[in-house]
């Protein structure tokens, strides 16, 4: 104990100080996790890493976003790789066969046929070959703990399930759909006469038995006249207000009255329509397993983490790093 707290304060007095010997500049220690240390350097790796990677996702206000909560968590990310990284070299992991595995699989889905083919892939993206192995490894050794410490606690029963169902019908219910088609007429470019005029000679077609599709293929005048007003398929909530209370009460095959929408008119018919319904239990089964599961790894998890953090030594020297 006392060997290990002569390093952390060594550790602690060469933090962003002067090496007095030949005057070297040590390097920043962001933080220390147990006998290991984060450095400003490592710190803008990661970084720099994870800020590609978004402003690849994201752009504009989203990104601004999300890079703001990055900053937030990255060096508390940080610490918890490093303290599943010391858990899994406690436990003597060896993981090899399943990084040549992973390696192999990465070249077969990127349609490489040999290591030279990754080398130069990831060249290109400023990477060697031996950091992305590091980084692959690494991986694996953090899944692998968190797999022998949380999903072989995880267990689910059939009473668990069945209560859960029972108590949620609400996740387990098929909204109703639609399947619609329609008839637009615009407003904008005619009288107040001229779209009653147009409503009426629609309308009475319809009466005469015409085909509701090929009046739409004739007289609609949106996107959807070349499908003769197939407007597709929609579940209980997607469509506006205004047409879902229309079609709503319909049944298969009848047509709605005129609906005002913005700058025109709508003819909506329900071509099929499925009612709402909850799905049985043997339905929902495996979606339930899915979820609960799920939901204990995540809790078990935060507490394996919480738990790790808790007897280990962490000291956060420099909470923001990129603002000194």
């Amino acid at each position: 104990m006392k060997q290990r707290q002569a390093i952390l304060f060594l550790l602690l007095i060469l933090s962003g100080i002067l090496f007095l010997c030949g005057q070297e500049v040590v390097e920043e220690i962001v933080a220390i996790v147990n006998d290991d240390i984060i450095t400003l350097s490592q710190y803008k790796a990661e970084h720099d890493y994870v800020y590609r990677m978004l402003s690849e996702q994201y752009q504009g206000e989203a990104f601004e976003k999300a890079y703001a909560q990055m900053k937030v968590i990255l060096i508390d990310n940080i610490i918890t790789n490093i303290l599943l990284l010391q858990e899994a070299g406690k436990m003597d992991l060896q993981v090899e066969e399943e990084l040549k595995a992973q390696l192999e699989n990465i070249k077969k889905e990127n349609n490489m046929e040999s290591d030279q083919d990754l080398i130069r892939a990831l060249q290109q993206e400023g990477m060697t070959f031996e950091g992305f192995k590091k980084q692959v490894r690494e991986r694996i050794l953090r899944e692998g703990i968190i797999y022998q410490q949380v999903m072989g606690s995880i267990v689910i029963d059939d009473a668990e399930i069945v209560n859960y169902h029972k108590l949620h019908p609400e996740e387990f219910t098929e909204l109703a759909e639609y399947k619609l088609r329609g008839i637009y007429i615009s407003a904008e470019l005619r009288s107040e006469e001229e779209v009653e005029a147009k409503k009426r000679e629609i309308s009475e077609k319809l009466a005469s038995e015409e085909e509701f599709a090929a009046l739409a293929g004739e007289y609609t005048e949106d996107a959807t006249k070349e499908k003769q007003g197939d407007m597709g398929r929609y579940k209980k909530g997607q469509l506006a207000k205004s047409l879902e209370q229309a079609v709503e009460e319909l049944k298969e095959g009848e047509v709605a009255p005129w609906l005002k929408v913005i700058n025109g008119w709508y003819l909506l018919k329900v071509d099929e329509k499925k009612e709402s319904r909850l799905k049985t239990f043997e339905e929902s089964r495996e979606e339930l397993q899915q979820k609960l599961f799920t939901e204990k790894r995540q809790k078990k998890t935060e507490e394996f983490l919480r738990d790790l953090r808790e007897k280990s030594y962490i000291k956060i020297l420099k909470p923001n790093p990129l603002d000194y």
